[in-house]
């Protein structure tokens, strides 16, 4: 591989500018190099304004272009799976959108193949969990394992936010569409991180679109982690919880809530309250100012490929976070989503 990180886009998708290409300008030795979509007009048309220098006819011909190190893959949740694989048997690395795939079967495909390319080849797979890069993230883990909240008891995160045009692809059962999906898989992962250990389900309860009864546009479960730790998620794309996107971690000794945990770039507060000593303390943290989560995300992954730095978000780690939502489906009697495709 060059010394500079070439970036193939694997579709046309709004995600990408913020995701990829912005951030690209902001990572030494990055470029996004080629783009490929369904429609090459409009893929010609993308790479125009953002000044991408190679448009290929299909996603087929930039796999198989030599120029291309990794792929980014904002592609519908159904077609993760599939074009992460491709990617892989194309000898390329890959940043693949949240959630990785569409289901725990096929992450565990995902898995194994990327254990062995990378076995094979050094080859990288990441999940694109940007929040989980940003020091954020690594505050709010600081504090759930410092022993300042005591005894951990319960936690707790919520992704909401209003999509009230249900024409999008987000809403769409065949692209594996659905709240649980697109917003609670951050509430899943956030939780999992704040509790160390991954949870059972204890109930779900969900609404659901009246055009598809199958997709959710709200969804809550309550979660059990070993030790006896408790849980619970919120995601919502149409519901009275209109935007809310927060995490709580409850100890014995006190607790830490987070403001928008998800895109801290944007704003987030960090309030920690808890009792030591017969005296009780409260407070609240902003971090400096950092780079966006995209760029720690962008670098995090470059670092990876380069020099073999840490994945945190990994295809292991997307096994068990999709093996949550899948049972969080289960609970509330909705199918899971790739059944579709024969599973």
């Amino acid at each position: 591989m060059s010394p500079g990180l070439k970036i193939g886009l694997l579709g046309a998708a709004a995600i990408a500018p913020s995701a990829l290409i912005n951030p690209a300008r902001q990572v030494s030795g990055v470029t996004v190099t080629a783009v490929a979509a369904r429609d090459r007009t409009r893929a010609e048309k993308f790479a125009r304004k953002h000044d991408i220098p190679v448009v290929h006819a299909d996603y087929e011909t930039l796999l198989a272009d030599p120029q291309v190190d990794a792929v980014y893959v904002p592609l519908p949740n159904s077609l993760h799976a599939e074009w992460t694989l491709k990617a892989l048997q194309a000898g390329k690395h890959v940043l693949c959108e949240k959630p990785m795939t569409a289901n725990r079967d096929e992450a565990e495909r995902v898995a194994k193949a990327a254990d062995a390319a990378f076995a094979r080849s050094g080859l990288v797979v990441m999940e694109a969990f940007h929040y989980r890069h940003h020091p954020l993230a690594a505050r709010m883990l600081e504090i759930a394992n410092s022993g300042e909240l005591g005894e951990l008891h319960r936690v707790e995160a919520e992704v909401c936010f209003p999509l009230p045009r249900f024409s999008d692809i987000r809403y769409d059962y065949a692209l594996a569409g659905g709240a649980a999906m697109d917003a609670g898989c951050y509430a899943v992962h956030a939780v999992r991180l704040l509790a160390g250990s991954d949870p059972t389900v204890t109930t779900a309860q969900m609404l659901t679109l009246r055009k598809d009864r199958r997709v959710d546009r709200a969804m809550t479960a309550e979660l059990t982690f070993p030790g006896g730790v408790t849980g619970r998620v919120r995601a919502s794309m149409w519901s009275r919880r209109v935007l809310s996107i927060r995490a709580r971690a409850i100890g014995s000794a006190g607790e830490l809530r987070v403001t928008n945990f998800v895109m801290p770039q944007l704003y987030h507060q960090l309030t920690v309250r808890a009792s030591h000593d017969g005296g009780r303390v409260v407070r609240r943290e902003r971090l400096p100012r950092q780079p966006s989560s995209y760029v720690c995300q962008l670098a995090a992954f470059t670092s990876a490929v380069r020099d073999g730095g840490p994945v945190i978000t990994s295809s292991a780690d997307a096994v068990a976070n999709m093996g949550v939502l899948d049972e969080i489906y289960r609970s509330c009697g909705l199918p899971l989503r790739g059944e579709r495709k024969g599973r």
